[in-house]
């Protein structure tokens, strides 16, 4: 009897808290659902209407905190994820420009060869053919290319890493 002489008015007023008709029917729906299942508990100071209007009126304001809440924490969680990305793009910029200084440092043998080998993707024997080098030459100048460029971007190992695992991965 209380569920049909109410529904209606208090999804009305519930709706004038949330603007939203579908929640303002769940929070009415959820306030017959608890006062039938603590119907033994209930006390009734004043009038079973005063009770459901105050109940409807504190679980409006409970879901409008709580939907504060929520987007609160997904605007956070957009902007650590923007922060993130551009942090991720700046740090492969500065590695780029770090890897182009190391490459610079190089001497042009050896540079040569290591573009050859890392950025074309040649064997070691392929290269040789090509410079009428050694296959030794190649690998002795590879270790000495090596041995720079670790040492030159030692500081960006971690970012390194996470590329190299970001396009594995992605």
């Amino acid at each position: 009897m209380l569920f049909d002489t109410f529904y209606e008015v208090l999804t009305r007023y519930a709706f004038t808290f949330l603007n939203d008709n579908d929640e303002a029917e769940d929070i009415v729906q959820n306030v017959f659902i608890s006062l039938w299942e603590n119907r033994m508990k209930v006390d009734i100071h004043t009038s079973a209407r005063a009770l459901l209007y105050k109940s409807v009126y504190n679980a409006s304001l409970n879901r409008i905190k709580h939907l504060k809440i929520k987007t609160k924490h997904a605007n956070e969680a957009m902007y650590t994820q923007e922060l993130s990305y551009q942090h991720q793009n700046l740090d492969q910029k500065e590695l780029a420009n770090k890897l182009n200084q190391a490459l610079e440092i190089l001497p042009e043998q050896c540079r040569k060869i290591f573009e050859m080998s890392r950025f074309q993707q040649l064997k070691y024997q392929e290269i040789a053919d090509q410079l009428n080098l050694s296959i030794k030459t190649i690998e002795n100048q590879m270790g000495k290319a090596l041995k720079i460029m670790r040492s030159e971007l030692k500081d960006y190992l971690p970012i390194i890493l996470l590329i190299i695992s970001k396009s594995y991965n992605g």
